[in-house]
């Protein structure tokens, strides 16, 4: 849904929010085992009249009071597509909360999608976002500017600033092969999504093989299955009744949850198992994304990632 460009004030925090994320995560890593993760540098240089300004390292001029360039590494050149699941399934819970603690799957993986741009225009790589429900609905360039940057921010903002919470059904399978027949090779692929899929349309086995496609096209690919791990896979509710609603078909059934959290376990539960030890064996690394757990499991899932390549 188009969206007038003087409209995207409301979130006018995301993306400082998002930056602020990076910042604190990156500044955590100096105090825990992944130090060194952070944008390192190879070497220094005298600065020369004519060279750009951006790289001046500022602490060291004040130490030393001349002008040293960075000379980073020229490795960090990973090209990067973040997907996102941008179906009804994932405005659940449905609270309208704003608030970066509370938020539903959609937002969670909206800011974590953030997050990482945030991460990957620090470290000079180039990323690019894809959206998608039952169709691919918004596919970016891969580029690493600052311009660029802002571009996918705004993007995110609009799927934020998109108030129906219904009727937009999945079709994970088609959507991933077209991703796949589309996608560069040889980059890495973040996909952010729940697994939620109608009988009919796709099945745990098709939909392990589209992303296997992804992956024979040369890429990496790693998973995020994004749930409120207590109300949709533990069934953690009250001892009564309770109308639950398809976000998708609209459809309702009446239960106590109580009575049928045993057997729901079960299922739900043999459901990722499926779904992680079949990825695993592809080579596709597969996590569970907490949607109350916040984004330092994500940063760090990539940063560890990314090192691999």
């Amino acid at each position: 849904m188009p969206i007038e460009k003087q409209h995207i004030t409301e979130f006018s925090r995301f993306g400082l929010i998002a930056k602020q994320v990076v910042e604190g995560f990156l500044t955590g890593l100096h105090k825990s085992p992944f130090h060194g993760f952070s944008v390192e540098f190879a070497e220094h240089k005298l600065y020369t009249h004519g060279d750009s300004i951006k790289n001046i390292d500022w602490k060291l001029f004040a130490r030393t009071d001349k002008l040293f360039l960075k000379e980073y590494e020229e490795e960090t050149n990973v090209r990067s597509t973040i997907v996102v699941d941008v179906s009804s399934s994932m405005n659940f819970p449905q609270s309208q909360n704003t608030d970066i603690n509370k938020l539903n799957k959609l937002g969670f993986s909206v800011y974590a999608a953030a997050s990482l741009f945030y991460l990957l225009n620090k470290q000079r790589d180039a990323s690019g976002l894809v959206l998608f429900d039952e169709k691919v609905n918004f596919v970016s360039e891969i580029k690493g500017s600052k311009t660029h940057l802002n571009f996918l921010l705004n993007q995110l903002e609009i799927i934020l600033l998109n108030k129906k919470t219904t009727g937009f059904k999945t079709n994970i399978t088609d959507t991933l092969h077209q991703i796949a027949d589309q996608s560069p090779k040889r980059g890495l692929v973040i996909l952010f999504t729940d697994f939620s899929f109608q009988s009919g349309r796709d099945d745990a086995e098709s939909i392990i093989e589209s992303l296997q496609h992804l992956k024979h096209n040369g890429n990496e690919v790693v998973v995020f299955n994004v749930n409120d791990l207590n109300l949709e896979v533990e069934l953690e509710y009250n001892n009564r009744p309770h109308k639950f609603v398809d976000l998708e078909t609209r459809e309702e059934i009446k239960l106590t949850p109580t009575q049928v959290k045993e057997q729901y376990n079960q299922l739900k539960k043999n459901q990722i198992a499926k779904i992680k030890t079949r990825l695993t064996s592809f080579g596709i690394d597969y996590s569970d994304a907490n949607i109350n757990e916040g984004f330092g499991k994500i940063l760090e899932y990539y940063l560890i990632k990314r090192k691999k390549l």
